[in-house]
């Protein structure tokens, strides 16, 4: 399931790379609409079954990168965590090849 969910969270972190098929692109644009959810989703998933190897921290960062905008709201740490994944935004493409690599990769059973 987390292979799957990378994917996702890769296609929409890359959006900005996939001008060379504009149909995947059109796509992963909509699911950016989705971007918040899917990254508490994320978060949420990764910790509720505590798969914490590669796939569930480049998982994790990629959730963070998506919920951005409600980081804030985090009682005591919200306001410095949000400037961390702003940091971590300016790699956003690179992060979400990434994330995307593992989880095809995670998909086809070459990483587990």
């Amino acid at each position: 399931m987390i292979e799957w969910l990378n994917i996702i969270a890769g296609l929409i972190l890359c959006v900005s790379f996939l001008d060379a098929v504009p149909s995947l692109q059109k796509f992963a644009k909509w699911l950016g609409t989705f971007d918040t959810l899917i990254g508490l989703i994320i978060i949420i998933y990764v910790i509720w079954t505590g798969t914490w190897g590669i796939q569930g921290i480049f998982a994790i960062i990629a959730g963070l990168i998506m919920i951005i905008g409600i980081l804030p709201a985090i009682p005591a740490i919200g306001k410095s965590l949000e400037k961390f994944v702003k940091w971590l935004g300016g790699f956003q493409g690179i992060i979400g090849i990434i994330v995307l690599i593992l989880g095809i990769l995670g998909v086809l059973g070459i990483l587990v």
